[in-house]
């Protein structure tokens, strides 16, 4: 369920763009999604802020997974194609392998997790050899390696939840941390998207209301609480699903190039993964 709900997302993300500046439909989508995490909480009596390291993680979630993760990938979207920058996006789970083998007990990695590793960054080399002039326009091979930040602080937010975060509650790990995503995003947009057009068509607001509830709330609690019941570098490997998903939704409905170069670098870093995510832990 996560991985087809997230596959559809990237396209979700760039129909709300239609409407919203990137920084704008972030805040708002977190904002939402916030509200209605929170509302289930206290309905639910879910502690907030009582364990360990909370506080901390709350920070670290907020700025790192939320507002500088989604931040560049709605800021990236404009210039590439929502099918690429999920590709793109599915290097996360061998970052997670790499940063689990230095920080988690049980994750180490073996031959083959390598072999994956490197299989799946000669994807992304086959990709970054694509003519990016014929899928996003001037400025779609900056944004695309832009975009590598996303995937990279998302892994660090993700092994450090599943480090210091096991006796915290889902919901808290990402309630209070989307919301700390909206304010910060809120404020960006103040400073640089002010005279840019803002357009809540019902594109736009369908799109805001999926991703908030369907794409945020429900899917994050899920993954937090997978999270703490599988090994990091298992759960992470959602990300290597959900490219598919997000390359057929952006051709079909959104008529979004699909190149050679994009389906063989696409097809290495999702083997990559797949090998890297099924090799045994010793």
């Amino acid at each position: 369920m996560l991985a087809i709900i997230w596959g559809t997302t990237w396209g979700a993300i760039r129909l709300g763009l239609s409407g919203l500046p990137p920084f704008t439909a972030v805040s708002a989508r977190f904002a939402l999604a916030s509200v209605v995490l929170l509302s289930v909480a206290k309905a639910t009596r879910v502690p907030l802020g009582r364990q360990p390291l909370e506080k901390t993680l709350w920070l670290v979630n907020g700025v790192l997974f939320f507002s500088v993760s989604f931040g560049v990938v709605y800021w990236t979207e404009q210039y590439l194609p929502s099918g690429l920058t999920a590709l793109l996006f599915s290097l996360f789970p061998l970052l997670v392998a790499v940063l689990a083998h230095f920080a988690l007990p049980g994750e180490s990695l073996n031959r083959r997790s390598v072999a994956g590793i490197v299989l799946g960054f000669v994807g992304l080399a086959v990709i970054f050899s694509e003519d990016f002039s014929t899928l996003g326009g001037e400025g779609a091979r900056l944004a695309a390696a832009v975009l590598l930040l996303s995937p990279t602080v998302s892994a660090v937010s993700s092994v450090a939840i599943k480090k210091y975060g096991s006796g915290i509650h889902p919901i808290s790990l990402a309630a209070v941390p989307m919301a700390i995503c909206s304010v910060v995003m809120a404020a960006l947009a103040l400073a640089t998207e002010r005279g840019r057009p803002v357009s809540w068509s019902p594109a736009a607001v369908g799109a805001t209301i999926y991703l908030a509830v369907c794409g945020s709330a429900v899917t994050f609690t899920l993954y937090y609480w997978l999270l703490r019941h599988a090994p990091a570098s298992r759960v992470s490997l959602l990300a290597y699903l959900s490219p598919v998903i997000a390359v057929a939704t952006g051709v079909v409905f959104l008529h979004e190039p699909l190149t050679v170069r994009i389906v063989l670098g696409g097809g290495l870093v999702i083997a990559g993964v797949a090998l890297a995510g099924t090799a045994r832990r010793y």
